[in-house]
């Protein structure tokens, strides 16, 4: 034995097993740790001896295959949400001080309902997203927008939306337009703009989802600031029916913040979620992400931006939303937005008695939670 390499086996010595040693347990050590030399076995190190017992369960490696999974999974979930029932009032978080923004370029749009909106598209300091402001008539404008450039040309500023009145074939000044403008276009603004901040909702707009009325707010909110109140139909709420003729226009800023602001890919793990029988704030809280992770800066600068602050605008805003959290988010860290009145967006189908709007189970309890658990006021 002496002459085998360095890296061989150490020789072991035969020992006796100890006395003390339960004679079953014994007799199982020898059958796995190697093979018995009559009633001795090797001597191993106690690092390579099973333990002397073995745990009743596994945790997490247990299946009761009497419990429903299903319910089950209700069960853990309850569980986790459970100190977070009743969770404290929180006020709208507000950034120290509002991003920087600028309106990159402005296109004229026609709709399909035959009124016309014109499509701002910003940059900011704050992400890389491109944040839209949708804007019906052609008093509110862009200070971004309009203000003048080094270098550039007539031509220039036509092409980038800086321009007053409408764009036609030969006209070559942005500042002065030749034809004659319409006597809408020369009305006195006397009511204050209606304002609409709409987070983006793909499901919602595109893919005809019935679990949210995103796409329902999105549309009601470009009639209200599309036409003058003699061109509603009958069925308009109270609050359209209210509005003046010269109070036709407003602004949509459109942010991109999709589910809340966790994204769509998350949106859609939360939609499974809710399947499961969580409600939109519980599958979300699930998902490890807030109940609500949107925040609303950009859209206060956006609205300063468009003239529609208090430092032009001492009148202030009329914000067509349910949140009253909003209300206090969009007027910004120092009160630079004045929201002078809340407009509530009632849904179509409780207007309508159900004859018209969305109908499904899933928008009831999308609703019912933005009421109970998010204090939205929409009845």
């Amino acid at each position: 034995m002496t002459d085998l390499p360095a890296h061989a086996s150490p020789k072991l010595e035969p020992q006796a097993a100890p006395s003390d040693r339960p004679e079953d347990q014994s007799d199982n050590v020898s059958s796995t740790s190697g093979t018995a030399t009559g009633g001795q076995t090797p001597a191993l190190p106690e690092s390579l001896l099973s333990p002397a017992f073995t745990p009743p369960a596994t945790p997490g490696g247990t299946l009761n295959l009497d419990t429903n999974p299903t319910k089950r999974l209700h069960q853990t979930q309850a569980a986790s949400l459970r100190h977070l029932e009743d969770p404290p009032k929180k006020a709208p978080k507000l950034l120290p001080e509002l991003p920087h923004v600028e309106c990159i370029v402005r296109a004229r749009i026609p709709t399909t309902t035959g009124a016309e909106m014109f499509l701002h598209l910003y940059h900011n300091d704050l992400d890389n997203k491109e944040h839209l402001a949708i804007v019906f008539g052609n008093t509110i404008r862009s200070r971004s927008l309009d203000r003048a450039r080094p270098g550039e040309t007539e031509m220039d500023r036509m092409i980038r939306g800086a321009y007053v009145g409408k764009l036609h074939p030969g006209r070559v000044s942005s500042r002065f337009d030749d034809e004659k403008p319409s006597p809408s276009e020369t009305q006195k603004k006397v009511e204050p703009p209606l304002v609409r901040i709409h987070s983006e909702c793909y499901t919602g707009e595109t893919a005809w989802s019935a679990r949210c009325d995103c796409g329902e707010q999105l549309d009601e909110a470009a009639r209200l600031m599309s036409f003058p109140v003699e061109d509603l139909s009958a069925d308009a709420p109270l609050e359209a029916q209210s509005l003046k003729s010269d109070s036709a226009g407003g602004v949509i800023v459109y942010l991109r913040q999709e589910g809340r602001g966790i994204g769509l890919g998350e949106k859609l793990k939360a939609y499974n979620l809710q399947d499961l029988g969580s409600d939109t704030v519980e599958a979300n809280l699930l998902l490890r992400h807030p109940a609500d992770a949107r925040s609303y800066g950009l859209a206060t600068a956006i609205l300063v931006d468009l003239g529609c602050g208090a430092d032009m605008n001492p009148d202030g805003i009329r914000l067509l939303t349910n949140n009253p959290d909003k209300v206090r988010a969009i007027e910004g860290p120092n009160r630079e937005v004045m929201v002078k009145e809340r407009v509530p967006m009632i849904p179509l189908a409780w207007r309508t008695h159900g004859e018209r709007g969305i109908k499904s189970s899933e928008i009831e309890g999308y609703l019912q939670t933005k009421i109970s658990k998010m204090g939205h006021m929409i009845q």
